[in-house]
């Protein structure tokens, strides 16, 4: 039976380990003990088998895969707490692998802290994972053997689409897939209340810009057309949608949401350093 630790149990780490497979033994803990305990019954009811772990310690002596599920600001002391244990594996032939994603740590910072050049995996998941249709994306040491890898694709894969890219790009990846949903989010709120001063009941325009930009996504995806191309099929002369593209590039529309993906990217190299 597969042995998957995991510190922290909030929505990210929560979403992870439950799209485990069964044959996989589970061990939380956190800070917040009714939080872990919560989660731990969640899984359960999941047919999934879970404990409550007293301390982190115990995490890493037990998982032979850790998810590190915790803030940037939190990674270090944490690592520092379980680091003689992940070294005594590693030099016993039996080498923990470290998952963390903890927006700008990198694979090297993690092992500096561990101190030694343990298999480390960086990850990042967004919140559409909580549902299964996240985008994860993950890069790794390379002390982690092909199989490992491919045992991860497995278990994320349950959480949404999973993708390899080189450590250098995971910033921008932060920028874009990590705190996109957000951006997405605003978009949404923004068009509903458009509809609302339009005249459109609150509820009908949230429900009718929802399913727009679900229906919107699934177009890009499924038709394989570059978004202008789409754009300009639903785009007349002289008509609505052009009068509205106008609206929204006098606003510099595209130019902020770039500068929104660009300020995130930013802001996770800073946490790097």
């Amino acid at each position: 039976m597969n042995k998957v630790s995991c510190i922290g149990s909030g929505n990210m780490g929560f979403a992870l380990m439950k799209g485990l497979i069964k044959d996989t033994e589970i061990f939380i803990t956190d800070i917040d003990s009714e939080k872990a305990a919560n989660a731990c019954n969640q899984l359960k009811a999941a047919s999934l088998k879970t404990s409550v772990l007293n301390s982190n310690n115990e995490a890493a002596e037990k998982g032979d895969i850790l998810f590190l599920a915790v803030k940037p600001q939190i990674l270090s002391p944490v690592l520092a707490e379980i680091a003689h244990i992940v070294i005594k594996k590693h030099n016993s032939g039996n080498p923990l692998t470290l998952v963390s994603m903890a927006a700008g740590w990198s694979t090297e910072g993690i092992q500096s802290v561990i101190g030694g050049k343990v298999p480390v995996v960086r990850i990042m998941p967004n919140t559409p994972a909580l549902i299964g249709k996240g985008m994860i994306v993950m890069t790794s040491s390379p002390e982690v053997p092909p199989e490992k890898i491919q045992e991860l694709k497995i278990i994320l894969g349950s959480a949404g689409i999973v993708d390899t890219i080189d450590e250098r790009l995971m910033d921008a990846v932060t920028g874009l897939s990590g705190s996109g949903p957000a951006f997405v989010f605003l978009f949404i709120e923004a068009l509903a209340d458009g509809g609302v001063r339009a005249g459109l009941p609150r509820d009908k325009a949230l429900s009718y810009a929802v399913q727009t930009v679900i229906g919107a996504a699934a177009m890009v995806q499924e038709t394989g057309k570059h978004p202008g191309e789409l754009k300009d099929m639903v785009t007349s002369p002289g008509g609505t949608t052009i009068a509205g593209i106008a609206a929204l590039e006098s606003g510099a529309f595209r130019s902020t949401v770039i500068k929104a993906v660009e300020a995130a990217w930013k802001r996770s190299e800073e946490l790097a350093r």
